[in-house]
């Protein structure tokens, strides 16, 4: 589905990315795993088009990544929920979920269908549409991006640091609703900090440098070697939320 070979890129004349290779096949859950400053973030920026690439190819089902817009990469069907989770907050949680429908045309009997579908599966967000999303807490505001996203029915989602600032229980509670996403047709590319995310992916790409250092099948990485090695001193949820909140972005 997706294929990025030797990518470079980065912010201005700061180059972040420097030889990023990584595939991610129909049905799969992939996970790219990094310290701060290996190159996670930006990669997701690339392959959705928000900042340009300088070297390498991006390849998405066929179709090669130039100059396109990232409205356009969206129309082709890769949704990005970016860190920080990205919601506008001055709109209620139905205006939220209403723009990800901008890109659909089949019609509002589908999109809302799909919408009360989606609100089965986050339903902490079922019987709040009409509340400002700033009145959400930070792991519904979690969910409602994702939902956003997943409105718009991307081929693949991108969701980038899934886990950042929520309690261990809401991460396992949202990694089970990405296994249960991906039985139901949609492909993730998930960027994490922590190990934790190897327990529901197929497989494993680590950054570091801006460079992939290691490709795995996730049955093969062993979590704790990975998270002494690459990750430092980060090995569940609650950790990683310590040092993302103690630690200056580098991405």
């Amino acid at each position: 589905m997706l294929s990025v070979r030797e990518l470079e890129s980065g912010y201005g004349k700061v180059q972040v990315l420097r030889g990023v290779d990584l595939r991610v096949d129909e049905g799969e859950i992939v996970a790219v795993l990094g310290a701060n400053g290996a190159g996670k973030t930006t990669t997701l920026r690339a392959i959705s088009g928000v900042i340009p690439t300088w070297k390498g190819s991006i390849v998405f089902e066929g179709s090669t990544f130039a100059s396109e817009s990232p409205e356009r990469r969206a129309a082709l069907g890769i949704g990005h929920v970016p860190e920080g989770r990205g919601i506008l907050t001055s709109l209620t949680v139905g205006q939220n979920i209403e723009l990800g429908m901008t890109l659909r045309h089949d019609g509002a009997r589908a999109a809302n269908a799909d919408r009360d579908r989606l609100l089965g599966l986050f339903s902490a967000l079922a019987g709040r549409l009409d509340e400002p999303a700033s009145q959400l807490s930070g792991g519904q505001q979690q969910m409602l991006a994702i939902a956003r996203a997943l409105i718009a029915r991307p081929r693949l989602m991108m969701i980038d640091e899934l886990s950042f600032g929520l309690a261990p229980l809401l991460v396992e509670e949202l990694f089970g609703l990405i296994k249960e996403l991906r039985d139901e047709g949609t492909t993730f590319l998930l960027v994490e900090q922590h190990a934790g995310a190897v327990e529901i992916a197929d497989r494993v790409y680590v950054l570091s440098g801006g460079r992939t250092v290691i490709e795995s099948a996730a049955d093969q990485i062993d979590a704790g070697s990975l998270v002494r090695s690459y990750l430092g001193d980060v090995s569940s949820p609650a950790d990683a939320q310590h040092s993302q909140e103690t630690q200056p972005k580098g991405e």
